[in-house]
């Protein structure tokens, strides 16, 4: 079993900035891919950010490229959502989960644990 915990999430103004973060712990000899996602009351989860095992590759969905980051730190089991020039179409919950699959699934049903998930809010 994996835990994850996910903090740093707010209320900022149009073309702000936050830094999301999870931390994993549990079983996490074994070091995942992860990823964040974001999901708005009734809609689908959408793939935000992906980053593999080892931080050596990223993946961005469309909507975010050029303005979020994610990166990782294994020595603190943590993986960070970097977000910049915010919108308020970036307000929603944001989730952080874990997969043994490639970090270039955006398919949230490759996932196999995830956060519990913190809310992010973008006014304009």
């Amino acid at each position: 079993q994996v835990q994850l915990v996910e903090s740093g999430g707010g209320l900022v103004q149009a073309g702000g900035s936050l830094r999301l973060s999870c931390a994993a712990s549990g079983r996490t000899g074994s070091l995942y891919a992860m990823g964040w996602f974001r999901q708005a009351p009734g809609k689908e989860r959408e793939f935000v950010a992906a980053i593999s095992w080892n931080g050596g590759s990223t993946y961005y969905a469309d909507s975010v490229k050029g303005r979020f980051t994610i990166s990782r730190d294994n020595a603190k089991s943590t993986v960070y959502l970097q977000m910049s020039s915010l919108k308020p179409e970036d307000t929603t919950v944001y989730y952080c989960a874990t997969t043994k699959g490639s970090a270039r699934s955006s398919n949230p049903s490759t996932y196999d644990y995830w956060g519990q998930g913190t809310q992010v809010t973008v006014s304009s």
